[in-house]
């Protein structure tokens, strides 16, 4: 594995570049302000007339430029749209106006590893993919640290597309923490399986299991709440410090006894396999493509779906003891009125 920092990048490559960022969420706005600090000038963003996004944008200082107006004047254009935003973007605004020989940057490689984007053939297509939330991405930055980040070079039509994305990750503070060579495949295909499979599906569905266990079997809903939702960061961050057995080190006998025993009783022979199923989903493009199918019906299974979870008794009760520890709040990484 080969791991970059900023002693190997060049920032003044990226200082060079007229640089928009396309979306202004959780990772456009870390994106932008990270660049507007490390002294990038000629920066804009690229949001459609109306966004909500536009106020907040221009609240920080920074030019707003339609995606059109943009891809005519960029020289270096960053995606951080929703993936399944992604290719009409390009289609109706940046494949026929990107300058001859410009760079268009990603923060994840779906639409490339797919091909729901085929790029012009003088494009320098890169990816840097910070490894955290738009939000740690900023509030690292600002603390003088980092995110690391992957970097991916899918079309090196300049020759040097690699050294481009390395002044860019490092002007976004990944040379701070590392920045780690991978491909867009891999990149892809592992983080849409650690999303699915552990991190967000695999360990909502654990909690909600959990909570409506102890729930149903009589335990109030406020001390299922803190052993099976408050809890998780606990430990989680044990296990972010140092690792498992930093976690283990730091909990009771009883506890880490429990996790020898019981663990294997909830990841099962037959979860293990269904975790391979996905996986083969995701390799073959079957996820992708119910992805985008969901996209062309408006999302109706998504938000419904989205719906039901907003419902769920979890979040009522969460809601009310989070309101009694207001150092949650002070501490707050995100802010949607501001991002």
């Amino acid at each position: 594995m080969r791991v970059y920092y900023d002693r190997d990048a060049d920032v003044n490559l990226i200082k060079a570049k007229k640089v928009c960022i396309i979306g202004y969420g959780s990772q456009g706005h870390a994106h932008a302000l990270n660049l507007k600090d490390s002294g990038i000038r000629e920066l804009a963003v690229a949001l459609r007339p109306g966004s909500k996004g536009v106020a907040k944008a221009e609240a920080n200082g920074l030019k707003v430029m339609s995606p059109s107006e943009a891809a005519k004047w960029a020289d270096v254009m960053m995606m951080v749209t929703p993936d399944e935003l992604q290719a009409g973007i390009y289609e109706e605004n940046l494949r026929p106006h990107m300058k001859q020989g410009a760079a268009l940057a990603f923060a994840h490689g779906l639409n490339i590893h797919f091909n729901l984007i085929e790029p012009r053939a003088d494009l320098d297509i890169f990816m840097i993919a910070p490894k955290g939330p738009g939000h740690t991405v900023r509030s690292e930055y600002l603390r003088g640290a980092g995110v690391p980040c992957l970097i991916a070079v899918a079309q090196d039509a300049s020759g040097n597309a690699h050294d481009i994305g390395l002044s860019y990750a490092s002007a976004i503070g990944g040379g701070r923490a590392g920045i780690i060579e991978t491909s867009f495949r891999e990149e892809c295909e592992t983080d849409l399986f650690g999303e699915q499979t552990v991190l967000c599906g695999g360990l909502v569905e654990l909690m909600k299991a959990g909570f409506d266990t102890l729930v149903e079997a009589g335990y109030a809903p406020e001390m299922a709440y803190f052993e099976c939702v408050h809890e998780v960061k606990l430990i989680v961050d044990l296990i972010y410090e140092g690792g498992i057995a930093n976690m283990n080190y730091s909990i009771s006998n009883t506890a880490e006894y429990g996790e020898y025993v019981t663990g294997p009783r909830m990841v099962t022979d037959k979860t293990r396999a269904e975790m391979k199923a996905v996986l083969d989903d995701i390799q073959s493009g079957k996820f992708t493509r119910e992805w985008m199918l969901e996209n062309k019906v408006n999302q109706t299974n998504f938000k419904a779906m989205r719906h039901r979870m907003s419902q769920h008794g979890i979040e009522d009760v969460g809601e009310k003891l989070r309101a009694m520890m207001p150092w949650i709040a002070k501490s707050r990484l995100v802010d949607k009125a501001k991002n």
